[in-house]
C-alpha cells in the first residue's frame, strides 16, 4: 500500500529524530466522514473505516513502537490497541488521562503482554494511582497546563527517555486537536469514509485556551481502500 510505504519510509528515521528533537516522531492518525465528523456526538463512537483501511489502521499500529488514545477513547471505545489483522508487534499503549478515570475493566488491563502506560498529573488520587499500580499499569506523573491537561510536550519527552522513537495517536477529537494545535506531528493519515454525518467535528479550535492555526499538508499521497480514500501528508506550520 503506498501510503504504509510512505509512512514507513518516515520511521526509518524516527530513532534519529528522537535523538535531534528529544521527542519521537509522531504520526497522527484518524478516519472522518466527507464532512469532517469523527463521531455522532461526545462519547458515542461511530464505525466509519471499511475492512482494507481498518486492515491498514493495524499494520500502522505494526511499525510503531507506541499508540496513543486519550482517556474519553477507553471510556467510549474500551479498545485494546493491539494488531490483529495484519502480522506484527502489538505497540505500546499509552492514554491520557489527566483526573485517572481509567476503569479497572478496561481491556487494556486484560490483555496480555503490554499493559498500559497512563499519563496523569501528580495532584491525581494518591489512593487511585495505587489501585491501578497494583492492577498493572504504569503511571507517568507529568506536568499539566492551565487548562488541566496533561503538556504533550512533557509528554513526548518522558516517551522519549523510556525508548519511544515513534507514537501514533488516534483520536478522538481532543487529542487531535492539542497535538496539531501544539505542533507535535510530523506526519497525518486520514481515512475519509464517503459518508454524511453531521456530528461531531475533528477539529475544535474553540476548545482551546489561547488562538492558534493549523497546518497545511504537503508533501501528499492518496490512496482507495475500497470505498475509503486515505490521505497521507506531512504538516508544513505556518510562520504565526
Amino acid at each position: 500500500m503506498a501510503v504504509l510505504e510512505r509512512v514507513h519510509s518516515v520511521l526509518l528515521n524516527a530513532a534519529d529524530h528522537r535523538r535531534r528533537t528529544g521527542r519521537p516522531l509522531v504520526t497522527l492518525t484518524y478516519a472522518q466522514s466527507l464532512d469532517g465528523s469523527i463521531a455522532v456526538r461526545p462519547g458515542r463512537p461511530l464505525a466509519l473505516s471499511g475492512p482494507q483501511s481498518q486492515t491498514l489502521t493495524h499494520a500502522l499500529r505494526a511499525v510503531h513502537d507506541a499508540i496513543l488514545v486519550g482517556i474519553g477513547t477507553v471510556l467510549a471505545d474500551n479498545p485494546r490497541l493491539t494488531v490483529r489483522l495484519v502480522a506484527g508487534a502489538d505497540p505500546q499503549p499509552v492514554v491520557l488521562d489527566s483526573r485517572l478515570r481509567f476503569p479497572l475493566y478496561a481491556n487494556l488491563l486484560q490483555r496480555n503482554g503490554l499493559a498500559p502506560w497512563i499519563a496523569t498529573s501528580p495532584q491525581a488520587e494518591a489512593e487511585r494511582r495505587e489501585t491501578l499500580r497494583r492492577a498493572g499499569a504504569r503511571l507517568l506523573l507529568l506536568p499539566t497546563g492551565a487548562d488541566g491537561w496533561i503538556d504533550l510536550a512533557a509528554l513526548l519527552s518522558r516517551l522519549a527517555e523510556l525508548d519511544v522513537d515513534s507514537l501514533m495517536v488516534e483520536g478522538g477529537a481532543q487529542i487531535i486537536t492539542s497535538f496539531l494545535a501544539s505542533r507535535l506531528v510530523d506526519q497525518v493519515v486520514v481515512t475519509i469514509a464517503p459518508l454524511l454525518v453531521g456530528g461531531l467535528g475533528v477539529v475544535d479550535k474553540f476548545s482551546l485556551p489561547h488562538p492558534c492555526t493549523f497546518p497545511r499538508l504537503r508533501r501528499l499521497t492518496y490512496e482507495q481502500a475500497g470505498e475509503d480514500l486515505i490521505l497521507m501528508g506531512e504538516p508544513e506550520w505556518s510562520a504565526e
